[in-house]
């Protein structure tokens, strides 16, 4: 039984790791389809001035792909998306809503313990 517990543990860290991995490849996903989304351009205007300036173009792309990101992560973290998934994901786990009512309890023992303390 406790082999198939560490078996377990190793499956959620690699998944962990997956996931983790995921999300950095997605940024180079992200980047691939633009440009693709350019070559399919790279006829029009726009098109030959990035393909013609390629050694401007590559770094600016870059350095606005980092702005917008910022931008739309600044704007996730104003409107407080981040914080209610994570509250709304930690309410669905039973080790959360475990802790959440030990600090509850621990909370109530607190007050009991100050409001005698000022009764004696």
């Amino acid at each position: 039984m406790a082999k198939i517990k560490a078996d377990r543990k190793a499956l959620i860290r690699w998944k962990i790791y997956i996931d983790r991995a995921k999300m950095y490849v997605g940024y180079v996903q992200f980047l691939m389809i633009a440009f693709v989304l350019l070559k399919a351009y790279k006829d029009s205007f726009l098109g030959r001035l990035i393909f013609d300036h390629l050694a401007i173009s590559i770094p600016l792309i870059l350095i606005v792909f980092i702005l917008l990101s910022l931008i739309v992560g600044r704007i996730d973290t104003l409107l407080g998306l981040r914080e209610e998934e994570l509250r709304n994901s930690s309410s669905s786990n039973p080790v959360m809503r475990d802790i959440q009512q030990n600090l509850e309890e621990i909370k109530r023992t607190l007050i009991e313990i100050k409001s005698s303390s000022r009764a004696s």
